[in-house]
């Protein structure tokens, strides 16, 4: 008797456990992220983040977009039509000199890693070589005063007007240096440099770092608004700790990074992307104390090289173009 009424009792509580509804799953706050352009290594961080779950454990459902019609990645940002996108430091200091509010919250690579790339045959070992040579240009104006400052550094300045600007927009640069239209191009090194060698096609890359001529500048960089900044600093902290877990698993594991860059962008080429990953590794945060680290000097060298050559109508604030507050 005693027995059938425990066997009762565990019985009802069983019931009213199968008819109890479930705990209400805790919703997740929608954000959209927009790429500078398609997907590649210099957004791994992004792909890690969402594919091992650390936006999901921030209460983020994130969405990676590609290139968005309907205005830049600054624009769109700053409009709220994205949460964040990716950008580079000379977009941003155009960007808040014609009153675009974007904020820079952290640096995806630490230092410059681009330069002027041309076949070894071509014959161009350093920037007084450019004069005479067709340039593969995308339309920006920061391209001719960059190549007409490292033509002044190297005593040719006056020759800059010999360099031809052949507009290439998106063509492979492959392509537009084996046909001949273009004998050099301004490239990452860490894409289109590893992409040479896994070609096998030798090139002459002068990196402008090391030709020490232009301020190093942040390239790319991750942005936000000003007022999702003042609205929603809650979202752009979390936001950025799962991102910066992101970074961080592709710098103590480029292989296994690139695995989820590839499982999310397949036709991407697995031998570039791997061989990227192992050279990004050492860069995205070099001597940094921390993943995404800015520092005022280089917001305000730059914005200062650039206002020095007319490419900004006035000198920004460079303390308000860029925050460290939110980098966990």
């Amino acid at each position: 008797m005693k027995r059938t009424g425990i066997m009762l009792l565990a019985a009802l509580v069983l019931a009213a456990c199968s008819t109890a509804p479930a705990s209400p799953t805790k919703e997740l706050t929608p954000v959209r992220v927009g790429l500078d352009w398609t997907p590649n290594t210099n957004h791994t961080g992004l792909y890690v983040a969402r594919d091992k779950g650390y936006y999901q454990e921030q209460g983020l459902d994130v969405e990676i977009l590609g290139a968005q019609e309907g205005g830049t990645v600054e624009q769109l940002v700053a409009t709220g039509k994205l949460d964040f996108g990716i950008s580079f430091q000379e977009a941003v200091t155009h960007a808040r000199v014609e009153g675009v509010p974007v904020v820079s919250i952290a640096a995806i690579i630490q230092h410059n890693t681009s330069g002027f790339a041309s076949r070894a045959d071509e014959g161009i070992t350093r920037p007084r070589d450019f004069a005479g040579k067709k340039y593969g240009a995308f339309g920006s104006p920061i391209e001719q005063a960059t190549i007409k400052g490292l033509m002044e550094c190297d005593g040719a300045g006056d020759r800059f007007n010999e360099v031809e600007f052949v507009d290439i927009g998106s063509t492979d640069f492959f392509v537009a240096t084996e046909r001949g239209d273009v004998d050099f191009v301004w490239i990452f090194k860490g894409w289109t440099g590893i992409e040479a060698e896994v070609r096998g096609t030798p090139l002459t890359i002068l990196m402008m770092n090391d030709l020490k001529c232009i301020p190093d500048y942040y390239t790319p960089v991750l942005i936000t608004s000003e007022r999702m900044i003042a609205e929603k600093p809650d979202v752009v902290r979390r936001f950025l700790a799962a991102t910066s877990a992101g970074y961080r698993f592709a710098i103590e594991n480029p292989d296994a990074a690139a695995e989820v860059l590839l499982k999310a962008v397949p036709e991407l080429d697995a031998t570039l992307v791997k061989r990227s990953q192992q050279y990004l590794a050492g860069q995205y945060q070099a001597e940094a104390p921390r993943w995404g680290e800015q520092k005022l000097d280089v917001w305000r060298d730059y914005a200062q090289w650039m206002a020095d050559r007319g490419l900004i109508a006035r000198m920004i604030e460079p303390e308000k173009a860029f925050t460290n507050q939110f980098l966990p």
